[in-house]
């Protein structure tokens, strides 16, 4: 039934206007949110798809609990503890496309003396915008090597995602926190005059981590994701989710995930990692997934 209302005629004709929460301006949501909808605008034109900022993953869920968005982004660290119950009801929320993964990093000024992340105790860290799921992965990061996120650094917490980069590179603060490829506040870091380089947890130093949150995975970002980053930098992470409120209606569920299947013959930079198998494989299992995207994987041949 979900199967033949996906695929129907009818239904794919039909103008819907989907509000995307993305996150605050200056960080890498708001990027991909845009790359998001002009690859459905360019597949299923009649599903008109509005972004939104917002403080980031932790005011998407709740929005998305209210119905005041209807499908968002969010950090794969703010997935875990939203369908688990951490520290909250656990939420009626489903994934409707995996992302892309992000290795959390620190960026420093090329000529920084900071080398390793104990160099970095004690010194004010940019960790994001407050509401931003990067902030809850820099704190499961050092809570695995024993640190304390708030307690062990001096905090600073943005008002918007693209205040970091200036800040590191005048002095304010000795690092940024953030990760994923492409991401704009690295970008600028390592582009500007001063340069800059990365810091991330050494082997020893993901193994703890790794043994202490089993959730996150052993990530690393790829060579070339930034300019003079020539060698991979190994670190830990997770996938980023596009979400989907409750009640969604599966038909729309059903149209964006074919939507995003057809443009991956014709992926942009942002998306290459969207794709519906690495989404498959990403997901804890099937029933994570929107009813009306497993029926579309379904039909499509790329489920059971």
């Amino acid at each position: 039934m979900l199967g033949s209302l996906v695929m129907s005629t009818p239904v794919l004709a039909q103008p819907v206007k989907v509000r995307l929460g993305t996150a605050t301006p200056g960080g890498g949501f708001p990027v991909y949110g845009e790359a998001f909808i002009a690859a459905i605008r360019a597949q299923d034109p009649a599903l008109e798809i509005e972004a939104i900022n917002t403080k980031g993953s932790t005011e998407n869920v709740p929005r998305l609990e209210a119905g005041t968005l209807d499908i968002a982004l969010v950090q794969g660290e703010v997935v875990h503890e939203s369908l688990s119950g951490i520290g909250r009801p656990p939420a009626n929320l489903k994934v409707l496309t995996a992302m892309y993964p992000t290795a959390g990093l620190f960026v420093v000024r090329a000529d920084s003396p900071y080398r390793r992340i104990a160099d970095l105790k004690g010194k004010p860290i940019a960790w994001g915008a407050a509401g931003s799921g990067l902030v809850v992965l820099g704190r499961y990061v050092m809570d695995g090597l024993g640190l304390d996120a708030a307690k062990d650094f001096q905090p600073v917490y943005l008002e918007k995602a693209g205040d970091g980069p200036a800040m590191v590179l005048d002095g304010r603060v000795a690092a940024l926190w953030g990760g994923g490829a492409g991401w704009p506040g690295f970008k600028s870091v390592v582009t500007s005059k001063e340069g800059g380089r990365f810091v991330a947890p050494d082997a020893e130093e993901i193994r703890r981590i790794l043994a202490k949150h089993t959730f996150l995975k052993p990530i690393s970002q790829p060579a070339g994701s930034y300019p003079g980053q020539d060698a991979a930098i190994p670190s830990v992470g997770s996938w980023s989710f596009v979400m989907a409120r409750p009640g969604l209606d599966a038909a729309i569920a059903g149209r964006l995930a074919k939507a995003l299947h057809q443009a991956e013959a014709t992926p942009s930079a942002q998306l290459a990692d969207t794709t519906a198998k690495n989404t498959l494989a990403a997901v804890t299992a099937p029933s994570v997934l929107h009813p009306g995207v497993l029926a579309y994987y379904r039909q499509a041949g790329l489920s059971r």
